[in-house]
């Protein structure tokens, strides 16, 4: 078994085509990845979408990795994937529209980076309860490296927390996950 790496992770979000069969599909991607190892999986969460108007609901979903690449060739490879799964990166796709695929770097480990192509954590994540939930259900007690707070109560201070709809568990995704989450009790 190979030794070393870092704790990264990952949120996964989706709402064009078959969301479900996406998500198995990154899952699938990530397997093939001889730089990454899926360690775990937060629950599936059904969210309204954020952007412009007249798109579906996402999935959304917060995947633990253990990772051997550099944080900006983790962002590189998380990129590819998300091509081969359809995402439109042109420049003239709508700033949070509609995707087949979001794979968003949010921590790496507990480094603060700041380049012109990556921040993390990502500096919106705490803001956003779809992105929290299920962090917070994968690391309840992971700490934000730049608040300082632990994950669960990020979520849990989000107003909008329970907007965040449990999902079923989707074929092909992993069904681990950690307990002490967001609902207390991993349920």
């Amino acid at each position: 078994m190979r030794v070393g790496g870092e704790i990264v992770y990952v949120a996964v979000g989706a709402n064009l085509g078959d969301r479900e069969a996406t998500f198995a599909s990154v899952i699938r991607s990530l397997d093939r990845e001889a730089d990454l190892l899926v360690l775990a999986a937060s629950p599936v969460f059904e969210t309204a979408p954020v952007g412009p108007l007249g798109q579906g609901a996402y999935l959304n979903a917060a995947l633990e990795l253990r990772s051997w690449l550099a944080p900006l060739d983790l962002l590189r490879r998380l990129q590819q994937i998300e091509g081969r799964l359809g995402r439109d990166r042109s420049p003239d796709a709508p700033r949070w529209g509609p995707r087949t695929i979001d794979l968003d770097l949010l921590f790496y480990g507990d480094r603060c980076i700041d380049l012109p192509d990556l921040v993390v954590p990502h500096p919106r994540a705490h803001e956003r309860a779809f992105v929290m939930r299920p962090m917070a259900e994968l690391a309840p007690g992971f700490r934000h490296p730049v608040m300082g707070i632990p994950i669960v109560e990020i979520a849990r201070g989000r107003p909008d927390v329970d907007d965040v709809q449990l999902w079923p568990r989707p074929p092909g995704w992993p069904g681990n996950r950690k307990e002490g989450g967001v609902s207390g009790g991993g349920g």
